[in-house]
């Protein structure tokens, strides 16, 4: 999978995921409330999503549905971030990371949970 979403594509995405299939009049009323958009606004970017095959039109009533999960979508935009800012080093993002937050340490036993998990 390799789509790029904008951050109004994403706020879509996020309706979507939260709530499961909706129509696009749904996810209009719900965006009008999130975010104050009108319903020619939503229309646009539920067009642009399904252009971009991260969204499927099922009829009847226009429904929509997340053809992408969260999850694909976390781990395209990690990994893009990665390489763009770190030079695709996973060790230099995750030692930035965690020498520039002040950490818990119920924080760090997680993340060393998380590492350990790995071995």
């Amino acid at each position: 999978m390799k789509i790029k979403l904008f951050d109004s594509e994403l706020k879509v995405m996020e309706v979507l995921w939260k709530e499961g299939n909706l129509t696009a009049g749904q996810l209009a009323r719900i965006l009008k409330e999130e975010t104050g958009w009108n319903r020619n606004t939503t229309y646009t970017v539920i067009k642009k999503c399904i252009e971009k095959d991260a969204i499927e039109r099922l009829e009847p009533n226009f429904t929509c549905r997340a053809l992408i999960t969260r999850e694909e979508v976390q781990e395209q935009e990690t990994t893009e971030f990665i390489n763009k800012m770190f030079d695709g080093s996973t060790e230099m993002f995750f030692a930035t990371f965690v020498n520039e937050k002040n950490l818990t340490k119920d924080e760090i036993n997680k993340l060393k949970q998380i590492v350990n998990k790995l071995k």
